[in-house]
């Protein structure tokens, strides 16, 4: 029995998603102490690689089911959801959420089930789908920036606006994703800087409103401030905690670590299973782990560069780019944030982290981009058996 039988796609990048989710067991149960023991915590941590077993097998799931859907109908299902997005990111943001003293309305519960999904992620998935649609429909079109305005930049707008106050870092990832593709898409260059201006007024005035009214926001820019600050060498004791305790953490693992499992940073780390689980893989896998993990996303980068290039339409194109790239910049964003490159941003290292969101979303991206590598790989086989059929005056005509 062959599981290639069973699968469509990518074969290298199947692989890598199963590499990945499987290595991620090592350091999301070695990471899980710091939740174990945490308040009133028993030290059972087996529950919490339970719950990540539980997240990926969904997950999983997830992604065969998705990559099995032609991906054509992502260009009409991604216009239905638009409009279910903002009113879950509206939703979210009445939640009033407060962690630390600062606004935090990233999550809501699902119910029945009551599990925590972080809205903005689901967010991303779902515009970026859409951008591809609209810049596919525009291809090889004279379209003047007032046309762009009402069916490209305002769904961007909005989803945007409902993440910033709680999410900067996922925001700034989606407008960037989003001038990627659009560049990528032929989208006029002129165009995308006026965007850009735009972007940076928009972001002023709310920088400003936020300071003078803080009772809207509590203490989110100071945040962002505070953040930036550590980064310069300043800033609060808790951000300035998390980055030292980081640093230590990729001190303490040489070239080749102190082993899997043997953490001690770990302990004292906060969200080592998840923000700076890079850190702990540096930690106890070492330098060679770490750069073994960093190959794998770049490999990734490649396999997704070879399938967008041979996808039969530009929406199959921009539709790779816009939902898989964003992995890899994320993956980069969590790597860079461990060794003290950027500022903190919260940002989780996909299909390695613990998380529920992160990994179904991502599982959702991967299956779209298996879903573009499969109609390739039929074409291929319908190619193929064609000229099978023919005759060989057949093929000299057809080469002709």
């Amino acid at each position: 029995m062959k599981i290639k039988n069973y699968i469509s796609g990518d074969t290298f990048l199947w692989a890598l998603v199963i590499i990945l989710l499987v290595f991620s067991f090592l350091p999301v149960y070695s990471a899980s102490a710091n939740l174990a023991y945490i308040g009133q915590g028993t030290g059972n941590t087996t529950k919490y690689l339970v719950k990540h077993f539980g997240h990926i097998i969904i997950g999983l799931g997830l992604l065969y089911a998705v990559h099995k859907i032609p991906y054509r109908y992502f260009r009409g299902l991604s216009v239905l959801l638009i409009p279910v997005v903002v009113i879950l990111l509206i939703y979210t943001a009445m939640q009033g959420t407060v962690m630390g003293g600062a606004s935090a309305s990233r999550w809501m519960t699902v119910p029945v089930i009551g599990m925590k999904f972080q809205t903005s992620t689901f967010a991303f998935v779902v515009l970026m789908a859409y951008v591809a649609k609209y810049l596919a429909s525009i291809k090889d079109k004279e379209v003047t920036f007032k046309q762009s305005l009402l069916p490209l930049w305002l769904p961007v707008g909005i989803i945007l606006v409902l993440i910033v106050p709680f999410n900067l870092s996922t925001a700034v990832l989606i407008f960037t994703m989003v001038l990627l593709t659009c560049f990528v898409g032929g989208y006029p260059i002129k165009y995308l800087m006026s965007i850009i201006g735009i972007g940076f007024i928009a972001m002023t005035l709310f920088v400003l409103t936020a300071k003078a009214f803080p009772g809207v926001f509590p203490n989110r820019v100071d945040t962002w401030v505070s953040r930036i600050e550590t980064f310069g060498g300043e800033g609060d004791a808790d951000t300035n905690y998390q980055v030292e305790r980081a640093k230590t953490a990729i001190a303490n693992g040489y070239p080749f670590g102190v082993g899997p499992g043997k953490s001690v940073t770990k302990h004292v780390l906060p969200q080592s299973s998840s923000d700076f689980i890079f850190a702990i893989i540096l930690e106890e896998f070492g330098l060679i782990g770490g750069l073994t993990i960093l190959a794998l996303y770049l490999f990734f980068l490649f396999r997704l560069i070879i399938i967008s290039t041979k996808a039969g339409t530009v929406f199959g194109q921009l539709l790779v780019i816009g939902v898989g790239f964003p992995i890899i910049f994320q993956a980069l964003t969590n790597m860079a944030v461990a060794v003290n490159l950027i500022p903190v941003t919260g940002q989780t290292l996909p299909l390695i982290s613990s998380g529920g969101t992160s990994i179904l979303m991502t599982c959702m991206s991967i299956g779209i981009v298996l879903s573009v590598s499969a109609k390739r790989d039929e074409e291929k086989v319908q190619e193929k058996t064609k000229d099978e059929e023919m005759n060989p005056l057949d093929v000299l005509s057809e080469a002709i």
